[in-house]
């Protein structure tokens, strides 16, 4: 399997990895497992959209935020690892929502981040998962997903 490749196929390219926005880093090795802190929707440097979804976000650009939140993440692991075709599994993915009152579809939005995954790894891609929706998130991004992966030594 080649994970490039794979993007290639689906017409995406990576991203730079972006940076921290406060006093954390982006990626943390302990041993096998890749921890990777919360990625929002960052384009070209900045949001896709702001906002909570159901309200001036829709579930559908939301769910493409997702999606382009982990396309974030995938070029933070692939600065980390060097080449993507090291994750020996996705483990564990937690999507949080920034949400209106009455809004109660966070699992349909983070779909664009897990799809997303099944679409690069296949069976490597499936993973654990929660969405939560939550009342606001930093710099108003409407979605922000944080991850564990298991990699190749």
């Amino acid at each position: 399997m080649n994970a490039e490749k794979k993007l290639a196929e689906l017409g995406l390219t990576l991203p730079e990895a972006p940076n921290p926005i406060a006093s954390f880093v982006t990626c943390k090795r302990q041993g096998n497992l890749l921890y990777l802190s919360g990625s929002g929707p960052l384009v070209e440097g900045k949001l896709l959209y702001k906002g909570k979804v159901g309200g001036e976000v829709t579930p559908e650009q939301a769910n493409e935020a997702a999606r382009a939140a982990m396309l974030n993440h995938l070029a933070t692991m692939k600065k980390e690892l060097g080449d993507l075709d090291k994750v020996k599994q996705i483990v564990k993915l937690l999507g949080f929502v920034a949400c209106a009152d009455g809004f109660y579809a966070q699992p349909k939005v983070i779909n664009g981040a897990s799809d997303l995954l099944i679409e690069v790894f296949g069976e490597k891609g499936r993973h654990a998962r929660s969405a939560i929706g939550v009342y606001s998130l930093p710099s108003n991004m409407p979605v922000e997903i944080e991850m564990i992966v298991e990699v190749e030594d």
